[in-house]
């Protein structure tokens, strides 16, 4: 019973149903909160002006949601009238349900009459504070409302099953217990309420009160009010129409109210939804019973979840105290064999000190022998022996040459300990999947017919093999540096074919690829061995210098929209007034590179740029406005160099029809270099360059360019380079 008091409470007021009457949205409201939240609208918004204008098709109408907003997650908590500057801005509060409702325009005038009897103000307007449908008022008011007794019964039921004390009605926060109950008023009121709101003078001094247990009776023992028509309120309802989905009495149907519509007995119509209402609880009874058991079920989870983890921590701890024990018994094997070789070494060196001690008394007790025979002053006596004692000497002597002053061992241990692989397996030590959703996709197969190089790019294409059964949901392009080093990833993604810029000239990379989905990866395709362009070598005066060149033209796909190729996109101009760029179709991350652009056209005294970006740079923008771009931009007098907005080295020296810009990017050097007419136009523009760039120009409508590629460097800046 406790779980359907929030179907009990009204939205507005928080407080069990009081009178409650019935919206046309199917939703309730206590008769006196309803006569709270209303609103007086504008005339024009009348019922009876619509009637007037024709547009009136019903007792209830509706308001144009467009023309008013009673309500809107969105504002600040105001609700007003738009497009009526007559009409006042209320703010909006909160029902103790946490319902937003709205307070009425102005307060109510005193009086005396019963919240259904009491005058309604004209052109009233009610919001539903659940659904927020808003409504105006006709002539009769709220008792044009029907009124819930079903509500009123199921109440009065629910608050006799309570057996708590009574609690006032009146107070605003915590609910005292009720002292008295009045039976006119039908209010619980503790004492300082009944004081503040029931003070025993003037009409409200004829009121009876009584105990609150006896109000409770009173309550119980009162008949059940007859539901009357709210047209015709001395008729009682007899009849139901279907078309309008509410009982009517007699007097409605003789008015011809309801002429046209199927009308059929209360009594019969009430059994039939009765029954109809049994027929839907029974199928949502059978779902809140689905729903109990699930939440046992979940219950069982949770239980089962701590359990299994449990256990499962505790063979995570057994297995890894395994390994430890395992570890440690292998630490103890590799001491011993440490220890033995520690008393091996500790052996010979101690043998060896013993027998070189021994030689060593010899040698010096032979010397001293030696030193004293010398002593003697008998040559004779001398002589019969020196030869003996020379040679005895040079035998000792001999001995200690050969070998016996080097140590047999050294201090060294030569035992090292490959612990790699077993930290290696520890990294690597990770839960494995028991029941893996589906199984990985399988390899990919390289097409070796469609994969080729270009200049230093490279082109690779792929797919799954014909039987294969599983999805793949991506693959993974890998390639080297063109030196042997490790593989990198140079494509992600759901494509089979896939372009790869900016390689190495004349290099020698190693491609393969693999797929996954969400279960894992492939193992890698075949690597496929690609060699990129030599391009053209030149050949300077100095050997030790020499060019690796390409030829290219401008990329369509990169470019900006505004820009117009013509003869094989080598020539470009551009519709639009406003500088646009176009990148080279080459990129270039080292060696030395030399490209010329001719100016095929040149009014009105524009200024091109011409340089160096990367594949990201801004297209709609003169080029080195960005810091993804590196160039000289040069009007008919003179240039500057720019990059990142910064603009520096102004040099004299223009362009004019005919006139050609030469770059040199030295990647070797790190360099940027720019000439107008195969002069060097001001110093080097730009150093420490690094990284993939391709070449760039920015221009507009006033200007046309040709690009001239594979062409060797200036003749003087070789010779410089030479030098350097």
């Amino acid at each position: 019973m406790e779980e359907m008091e929030e179907e009990l409470k009204c939205p507005v007021c928080g407080s069990f149903y009081r009178e409650p009457i019935i919206l046309p949205c199917s939703h309730n409201l206590c008769q006196a909160c309803a006569r709270n939240i209303l609103v007086q609208t504008p005339e024009s918004e009348s019922p009876q002006s619509r009637r007037a204008s024709g547009s009136g098709v019903s007792d209830y109408d509706y308001l144009d949601l467009d023309k008013m907003s009673l309500y809107s997650e969105a504002d600040s908590g105001y609700g007003s009238y738009g497009g009526f500057a007559s009409a006042p801005t209320t703010p909006c509060q909160k029902s103790p349900n946490g319902v937003r409702v709205f307070p009425p325009a102005m307060p109510p005038p005193p009086t005396h009459l019963s919240p259904a009897l009491a005058p309604v103000p004209r052109n009233s307007c009610i919001t539903c504070p659940q659904c927020h449908r808003s409504l105006i008022l006709d002539d009769r008011g709220l008792r044009g409302f029907p009124k819930n007794r079903v509500l009123e019964g199921v109440i009065d039921r629910y608050q006799q099953s309570k057996a708590a004390a009574l609690k006032c009605q009146l107070c605003e926060k915590a609910p005292k217990e009720a002292t008295v109950m009045c039976e006119q008023c039908d209010v619980f009121y503790c004492d300082p309420c009944r004081l503040r709101c029931h003070p025993p003078r003037g009409p409200l001094a004829k009121h009876r009160l009584v105990p609150p247990a006896q109000g409770r009776v009173s309550r119980r023992l009162s008949p059940r009010k007859v539901s009357t028509c709210t047209d015709h309120e001395l008729e009682n309802h007899s009849m139901y129409c279907v078309q309008c989905k509410m009982p009517v009495c007699y007097q409605c149907l003789e008015e011809g109210k309801h002429s046209s519509h199927e009308v059929k007995a209360l009594g019969a119509m009430w059994k039939l939804h009765k029954s109809q209402l049994s027929q839907a609880l029974n199928g949502l009874s059978d779902r809140a019973k689905e729903a109990k058991e699930f939440l046992v079920q979940l219950r069982t989870m949770v239980q089962q979840i701590q359990e299994n983890s449990v256990e499962f921590e505790a063979c995570l701890v057994a297995q890894c105290d395994a390994l430890i024990d395992a570890l440690n018994r292998r630490k103890a094997q590799l001491l011993a064999r440490v220890n033995k070789e520690h008393e091996h070494k500790l052996k010979v060196v101690r043998d060896q000190i013993s027998h070189c001690t021994v030689k060593l008394r010899q040698t010096t007790g032979l010397m001293e022998y030696c030193l004293e025979v010398i002593k003697e002053n008998d040559p004779s006596g001398f002589l019969q022996i020196s030869d003996a004692l020379i040679r005895r000497v040079h035998l000792t002597e001999d001995q200690w040459g050969k070998g016996t002053l080097t140590p047999r061992m050294t201090t060294d241990f030569d035992l090292s300990l490959d612990n790699s692989p077993l930290l290696q397996s520890i990294h690597q030590l990770d839960f494995v999947q028991v029941k893996a959703s589906s199984p990985v996709p399988a390899t990919p197969i390289l097409q070796l017919e469609e994969c080729c190089t270009h200049n230093n790019s490279a082109t690779l294409s792929w797919k799954q093999p014909p039987l294969s059964t599983v999805a793949a949901e991506g693959y993974i392009l890998e390639l080297d540096d063109g030196s042997g080093g490790q593989f990198r990833e140079v494509y992600v993604g759901k494509e089979t074919m896939c372009t790869v810029d900016g390689l190495h000239f004349n290099s020698t990379y190693n491609a393969r690829v693999k797929a996954f989905n969400k279960t894992g990866v492939s193992p890698y395709s075949k690597t496929l061995v690609l060699q990129t362009s030599e391009g053209c070598n030149f050949e300077t005066q100095s050997a030790s210098y020499s060019q690796l060149v390409a030829w290219f033209a401008f990329d369509p796909g990169s470019a900006h929209s505004d820009i117009i190729f013509s003869n094989d996109n080598l020539t470009v101009t551009c519709s639009s007034y406003d500088d646009r760029v176009v990148l080279g179709k080459t990129g270039f991350s080292k060696g030395v590179h030399y490209w010329e652009l001719t100016i095929d056209r040149y009014d009105n005294h524009p200024d091109p740029a011409f340089g160096v970006a990367r594949i990201d740079v801004m297209k709609d923008v003169m080029l080195g406005k960005d810091d993804k771009a590196w160039a000289m931009y040069v009007d008919n007098n003179r240039s500057w160099f720019m990059h990142n907005n910064s603009h520096t080295n102004r040099t004299e020296g223009g362009i004019t029809k005919g006139a050609t810009i030469g770059v040199l990017l030295d990647l070797n050097r790190k360099t940027l270099t720019f000439f107008i007419n195969n002069e060097q136009q001001g110093p080097i523009a730009f150093e420490n360059v690094e990284g993939l760039f391709f070449p760039a120009v920015s221009l507009n409508r006033n200007v046309q360019v040709t690009l001239h590629t594979g062409l060797p460097v200036p003749d003087f800046y070789s010779s410089r380079a030479s030098i350097a």
